[in-house]
């Protein structure tokens, strides 16, 4: 469910809707659980149920409205110095990822953060496994464009740390 649930979140950028996403992919599974193949990865079909179910969402929704985001710096809380610097240099990268097209942002998620093979991504997605390759070099290529991401320094007792 975690899984689902941080996909969701990748997708929409809002926690609600996210949530919701896992909700309407845990009711399709359960509707379709016929359609699953035993021997294959039960992940891998939720994830290409929740994907489906996000491109529905989104086609609808540029009919009805436009969608909102998360705020990195919102979403991301920290505590005390060393949670601070962490919490910057991942807002920074968060940030970073945002700006990326969305097929580039999925794809890099999936690929890096759930740990997919390419091949998974591909069935996940439904696009050739080239298609996976070439969004993730060219997501890759846009992320070393930026100059090198920034630690917080802070003086305490007059000392730079």
């Amino acid at each position: 469910m975690a899984r689902l649930w941080r996909y969701g979140l990748l997708l929409s950028r809002q926690r609600e809707v996210a949530e919701d996403l896992v909700q309407a992919t845990c009711v399709r599974a359960l509707e379709r659980a016929g359609q699953f193949v035993p021997g294959t990865r039960m992940d891998r079909w939720l994830l290409s149920i929740l994907h489906s179910i996000w491109l529905n969402e989104v086609r609808a929704r540029r009919v009805r409205f436009g969608q909102g985001a998360v705020d990195a710096d919102v979403a991301l809380a920290f505590d005390g110095e060393h949670a601070a610097h962490t919490h910057v240099l991942a807002a920074q990268v968060i940030r970073r990822v945002a700006a990326l097209p969305e097929t580039q942002r999925e794809t890099l998620y999936l690929a890096y953060v759930e740990g997919l093979s390419y091949r998974e991504v591909a069935e996940v997605l439904q696009v050739p496994i080239g298609t996976v390759m070439s969004r993730l070099a060219t997501a890759r290529l846009k992320l070393a464009e930026y100059p090198p991401l920034h630690s917080v320094t802070s003086t305490i007792n007059g000392e730079r740390r």
